[in-house]
């Protein structure tokens, strides 16, 4: 159904009143601002009760006091069931990110191992975005570190390549990865299609948890190979095994196709941790810490179910999920789950035997993980103390920008800023600048339009200034950062240049003042160790944005010069050939055979590049 909407009024909402003329149903509701920014999501199987409670006389946490205080307006959608609210509630948590939410930080679509089985030698590939039907994906994963260990292993055990299928076309001989054994090169023969794919049925099974049945199949070959006297054949086989089974030893099992997920949170003042551990197929794919915010006043088992619901908002969960604290809603977690799942889904809070064992495991893991995270944030506040004590500023520095200049001979010049908080790089925050219209080499002019473009609409009321600006240069940099300030007629914050020190070494970088002084803090200085950290980090921005830049520029320096050839053209040639050098090493048959290329035009192509 169609939201309700309350007309937002700068006076105080009269919540009791809204919450009457609400239906007695299942929904979803959205408490927001006098901007109309939205404070908090929820959801209820009544909403008239729900609502209502947040505005009678009982007694609240500060926290819901706060939040109940700024509201002004409260939008509801209705839903036909109590799932389809769970459902709908996470969906607008995850798009308009509320205050007073918990919130799980994890922007980034989600990992699989792909296996392209479309080929005639399917290859093993890290995966994120839409999945197509003539490929077979495993996961997901719970992070891209585990996902390339995984496509290790298959390399290294049953020997399946991960090369680009345009670097297969065109390789004459075989690659490193033949040499080190963790490939038989297909590409060139070595392995004929047949044995290739047993190579890759292997491997799936693997993937898929009969990881047994593949050992059995492995000695069956390991004993024939023996008997026909083929002993290097043998050989092979027998190191698969082992080292097959030097993994089933070394991982927690929960048996023969076991489908499982450990949940568990750990929580200090208003700090938290959630520790999930995932199986698939029986096998452990990994593990990935989690550090959800805005959990101040709710209780571990509110936090780990607001948890649970952004989690599986796209993941498929498992048949079984164990989790450290008894969920009020595990019972609508369960019937929501299985439906989407189309199988029984299980939230287990107590089991047994060694069950129990893995979630008290994966229960310290958490605690582990979460003292670490303190740790570094309290040397987080020690270095930005030492920073404010250096430079004698009024306060901590809440936020700093650092901005860098990179180019090669004065080409494809990029600017960069990155921007740091408290807790370390804040990257939704980064922006990159194409410079134009500048002397090529002159880094003064790039610093300058940087700087203006980054600061104009800070000028013109938008946006606000960092407490710190960091200029990666010296005293030449640094003017023209004091300069844009002035011409924008924006009251300067505390801003230093970073120049490399007399012996150039890391650490001893120089600190050039507005003024003119300077000093060098020395590699014992917990301050100069914050500073070179930003700096690095904008200097890694900037030579990421640049090398991207200087990589178009030099496909567009031939292919984009010749008429006939756009944007889909060039990616098909590039993609087919693997880039420029395979398409100038192409006869103009070859060039031919890529589609949408005619006979003409690769002519054409063939007598420009040559």
């Amino acid at each position: 159904m169609p939201a309700d909407r309350e007309s937002p009024d700068s006076t105080a909402f009269d919540g009791q009143a809204f919450a009457r003329r609400l239906p007695t149903g299942p929904g979803v509701y959205v408490m927001r601002d006098q901007s109309a920014k939205p404070l908090y999501v929820g959801k209820a199987a009544n909403l008239r009760k729900r609502v209502a409670s947040y505005f009678d006389a009982r007694p609240k946490i500060d926290r819901i006091m706060r939040m109940v205080a700024q509201v002004r307006d409260i939008e509801v959608s209705l839903t036909p069931s109590e799932g389809e609210a769970l459902l709908l509630e996470n969906e607008w948590i995850k798009s308009l990110k509320p205050r007073y939410n918990v919130l799980l930080r994890d922007d980034k679509s989600y990992p699989w191992l792909m296996v392209t089985t479309d080929h005639d030698f399917p290859r093993v590939a890290f995966h994120r975005g839409g999945r197509r039907a003539d490929r077979r994906y495993f996961g997901p994963y719970p992070s891209a570190r585990s996902v390339r260990e995984s496509i290790n292993l298959m390399q290294k055990i049953f020997r399946i390549r991960n090369c680009e299928d345009s670097y297969f076309a065109h390789r004459s001989r075989p690659c490193l990865q033949h040499q080190i054994k963790r490939c038989t090169a297909p590409c060139v023969g070595y392995v004929s299609e047949a044995e290739y794919r047993q190579q890759v049925d292997d491997a799936t099974l693997y993937l898929n948890g009969n990881s047994n049945r593949v050992i059995q199949r492995l000695i069956a070959r390991m004993e024939e190979a023996a008997a026909q006297q083929e002993y290097e054949s043998a050989a092979v086989y027998r190191d698969q095994i082992q080292a097959l089974k030097s993994m089933q030893a070394g991982q927690w099992r929960p048996g023969k196709g076991g489908n499982l997920d450990i949940l568990a949170l750990a929580r200090e003042g208003r700090a938290a941790c959630v520790q999930v551990v995932s199986f698939r197929g029986g096998r452990n794919i990994g593990q990935r810490s989690y550090f959800p915010s805005q959990t101040e006043g709710l209780e571990s088992a509110e936090v780990l179910q607001a948890f649970m619901g952004q989690y599986y908002r796209e993941r498929m969960p498992p048949a079984d999920l164990l989790v450290s604290h008894e969920l009020p809603g595990s019972g609508l977690f369960e019937v929501v789950f299985s439906e989407r799942a189309g199988r029984q889904v299980r939230v287990q809070a107590h089991p047994r035997g060694q069950r129990r064992e893995w979630l008290e495991l994966t229960r310290r893991n958490a605690g582990n993980a979460l003292q670490l995270k303190l740790a570094s944030g309290e040397r987080k506040a020690a270095q930005l103390e030492a920073l404010q004590n250096l430079l004698a500023l009024d306060s901590t520095p809440e936020s700093i920008e650092c901005f860098d200049i990179s180019h090669f001979q004065g080409g494809q010049t990029v600017g960069a800023c990155v921007v740091f908080d408290p807790k370390g790089p804040v990257k939704s925050r980064y922006r990159r600048y194409n410079l134009k219209d500048i002397t090529p080499g002159d880094d003064y002019a790039a610093m300058k339009q940087v700087l203006t473009r980054r600061y104009r609409s800070v000028a013109e009321g938008e946006g606000e200034l960092p407490d710190l600006i960091l200029i990666d240069g010296g005293k030449g940099q640094l003017s023209q950062a004091l300069e844009v300030m002035s011409d924008l007629g924006v009251t300067r914050p505390a801003i230093i240049g970073v120049a490399k020190g007399p012996t150039r070494k890391a650490g001893f970088e120089e600190w050039v003042m507005p003024d003119g002084a300077s000093m060098i803090p020395g590699p014992e200085s917990s301050a100069s160790h914050l500073v070179q950290e930003v700096r690095d980090e904008a200097h890694r921005f900037a030579i990421t944005g640049h090398r991207g830049r200087r990589q178009k520029a030099s496909v567009r320096s031939e292919l984009e010069e010749i008429q006939g050839i756009g944007a889909g053209r060039r990616r098909a040639l590039l993609t087919h050939f693997g880039g420029m050098k395979g398409v100038r090493a192409a006869s103009a048959e070859q060039l031919e055979t890529v589609p949408g290329i005619s006979k003409s035009m690769a002519r054409r192509i063939f007598r420009a590049l040559h």
